[in-house]
């Protein structure tokens, strides 16, 4: 017999065959199903290893995205921000008015869009996008793009960032499958392969977590049976957002903010040494 060990299984490889028994669902019929105005989103971080446990649980009926006989695709998000980090210490200090602003390449279809992301003093988030080249350290926003952000930041009532001022700060790439539930008409991703990279002004480092998972719901105000199964479990929702961790995780000179739990406990992110500290980056203020 052969002492030859086999690969290990990539963790889309792993998600592919958790959910192959169960029946597929359009993106038509799945937006038409599951197109919840008002919903809440609760997200954790879960080890790869225990998806089977987790997903074998899910209830009979459940459903998973399918095109073209694929049901997981890869996304590559490019988030941009002001020289002083604006979008990041908004988010992570919760201010009221905040904004984010990404370009989203899908990469099994090639297909790339930009989204702005606007949080009114309500409590009211708006997400629009529209058709944009994917931006890069070399390729800004285009003409039309920067017109389109202005006009959504002005629209959401964000005076502290204009489009001309921002770049790119960090990409994030992940393999997603998503999940229909029937009994509440909500959604559900699940997000392996998760990547991190900051461009080189702001270190050039990298970030992978093959082992982990992040899992989302989409609910209305009633929890799904997939959050039921992930309490019983031992899971519970975390503060997290790619973004947020990312730059925290990669840019040492930033405080974590709200991030701090989620990086320590679950992304097993070390603190920062003074020697990471002595060099802070030009125009990142506290």
């Amino acid at each position: 017999m052969s002492s030859a060990r086999l690969a290990p299984e990539l963790p889309v490889d792993v998600l592919d065959t958790l959910v192959a028994p169960l029946a597929p669902i359009g993106l038509e019929e799945l937006v038409a199903a599951a197109s919840l105005l008002t919903r809440v989103d609760r997200k954790y971080v879960v080890a790869v290893a225990d998806l089977p446990l987790v997903l074998g649980a899910v209830p009979g009926g459940s459903r998973v995205l399918d095109i073209d006989g694929r049901r997981a695709f890869g996304y590559r998000s490019t988030y941009l921000d002001t020289p002083g980090l604006r979008s990041y210490f908004d988010a992570g200090r919760r201010r009221r008015r905040r904004f984010k602003v990404r370009t989203r390449r899908y990469l099994d279809s090639g297909t790339s869009w930009l989204e702005v992301k606007t949080r009114s003093g309500r409590d009211v988030t708006v997400k629009t996008r529209i058709a944009h080249p994917e931006v890069t350290e070399d390729a800004g926003l285009t003409p039309a793009g920067l017109t389109f952000v202005d006009a959504e930041l002005a629209a959401g009532r964000i005076r502290h960032a204009r489009a001309a001022v921002l770049a790119p700060v960090l990409t994030t790439s992940y393999d997603r499958t998503t999940l229909y539930l029937p009994e509440s008409a909500s959604r559900a991703t699940i997000d392996v392969d998760l990547g991190w990279t900051t461009p080189a002004v702001l270190g050039g480092r990298d970030l992978e977590r093959p082992g982990l998972a992040i899992v989302e719901t989409k609910t209305g105000s009633t929890p799904s049976a997939l959050d039921h199964v992930l309490w019983r479990h031992g899971h519970r929702p975390v503060c997290t957002s790619k973004f947020g961790v990312g730059m925290a995780a990669l840019v040492p000179t930033l405080p974590d903010l709200k991030w701090h739990r989620t990086l320590r406990r679950d992304l097993a992110v070390a603190r920062p040494t003074p020697s990471t500290l002595s060099r802070p980056h030009p125009g990142v203020t506290p």
